[in-house]
């Protein structure tokens, strides 16, 4: 395959990694996993008006860590990309767009459900990447311990994949890491990947509460411990603990 005038570093599409990275516990172990992987690695997070804007300084912390903890990726990551797109976090309201209650609806989906989100974002992801020379677009999306988001399934995201190669004439792959894995199974890939460096940058640094709540710094992280995302966090994290903190079998 060759390599593209505008991919970085000379590293060929196939080589080369675009991550959509919100700064979150799931973006960061997808980050650590390219970061591995690919020789040229860049990230791109979406501003769509959530109400948890705290992500978007999360996301610089985490970056900054990993480039300090880890020199052995630091060469390996790019630009960082911010996309606006509160058009359609307008359009799309949710609790986590608007001021409303974070409840199950009649859909039988959570309220911080945003339709189409993640399609949305693998197409302007797609659009950056195709600019950037970067053959490979990963995400942290998972449908085992996840709120039931229907794009997070890793069948809406083939069909994504084929429209978009289709559309656009690429060869993109849509990576998923975590889609068969547990959030205490996430953990352990963390540390499998960086030790336990990389989980205590995970439960500092990056940022999941769907409130904004950075204040109180609890074991799995900072949180409300209430919403959604932080059950998920708090339990795979204790989970993962409480197995004896092994790393993911390679």
């Amino acid at each position: 395959m060759s390599t593209s005038p505008n991919s970085p570093a000379g590293a060929s599409r196939a080589e080369a990694a675009l991550v959509l990275f919100s700064g979150g516990q799931d973006s960061s172990v997808c980050l650590a996993w390219a970061l591995e992987r690919y020789a040229r690695v860049e990230t791109v997070g979406f501003d769509y008006g959530q109400r948890h804007v705290i992500e978007m300084q999360a996301r610089q912390s985490v970056r900054a860590a990993m480039i300090e903890r880890f020199p052995q990726w630091a060469d390996r990551l790019g630009e960082d990309h911010v996309l606006d797109l509160t058009g359609f976090g307008a359009v799309a309201q949710s609790a986590l767009t608007a001021d409303v209650a974070i409840e199950m609806t009649e859909r039988g989906l959570p309220s911080t459900f945003v339709p189409g989100r993640n399609l949305v974002f693998l197409i302007y992801a797609a659009a950056l990447a195709d600019r950037r020379g970067l053959g490979k677009l990963v995400g942290g999306m998972c449908e085992t311990d996840f709120s039931g988001y229907p794009d997070c399934r890793r069948d809406t995201l083939d069909a994504m994949q084929s429209a978009l190669n289709l559309g656009m004439d690429r060869d993109f792959v849509i990576e998923t890491p975590l889609m068969k894995l547990t959030k205490a199974e996430t953990w352990a890939l963390a540390k499998s990947l960086g030790g336990e460096e990389l989980v205590d940058l995970i439960v500092v640094e990056s940022h999941t509460c769907y409130q904004g709540d950075r204040g109180e710094l609890h074991a799995w992280g900072h949180g409300c411990g209430e919403c959604p995302a932080c059950e998920l966090r708090q339990k795979g994290y204790e989970e993962w603990d409480a197995a004896g903190r092994e790393a993911l079998p390679a």
